[in-house]
This record gives C-alpha cells, sequence and structure tokens, in this order.
C-alpha cells in the first residue's frame, strides 16, 4: 500500500464526470475519450478561438495558454 500513486485513492458518490471534465478545463488539462454529453462540459469561451473540434481545441488551447501553476 506504501507504494500506491495519489490517483489509486479517489472515491466519489453519483455521476461527477461533467464537474471533472470542467475542473479540467479551468486548469488547463487536455481530456479526450469520454463519454460525458456535450451539454455538460464548460469550456471557457477563449476555447471557441481554437477550432470547430472540440477535443482537439482543448488540447490546442492548453498548449497555448499553459499550466495555470509554475514550478
Amino acid at each position: 500500500m506504501n507504494n500506491w500513486g495519489a490517483n489509486h485513492g479517489a472515491v466519489s458518490c453519483g455521476h461527477i464526470g461533467a464537474d471533472l471534465i470542467t475542473l479540467a478545463s479551468m486548469l488547463r488539462i487536455p481530456v479526450c475519450m469520454h463519454n460525458v454529453d456535450e451539454k455538460d462540459i464548460f469550456r471557457p469561451a477563449a476555447w471557441n478561438a481554437f477550432g470547430m473540434d472540440k477535443e482537439g481545441a482543448d488540447y490546442r488551447a492548453c498548449q497555448t495558454y499553459g499550466a495555470l501553476y509554475k514550478k
């Protein structure tokens, strides 16, 4: 158990996929291959400038803006 990474301890109740995708867009982390309805996903208005393909626009916007955190 001492060798588990942080992602092995996540617990949730209910359907939170759209919330996690929204959080990822706020943190500028692109997400692909999800099965959440498009109407449930929030993307910042600035993402519209990066193309019609939503998932591709996620990657291009995240690459352009960079991470919110700095080392």
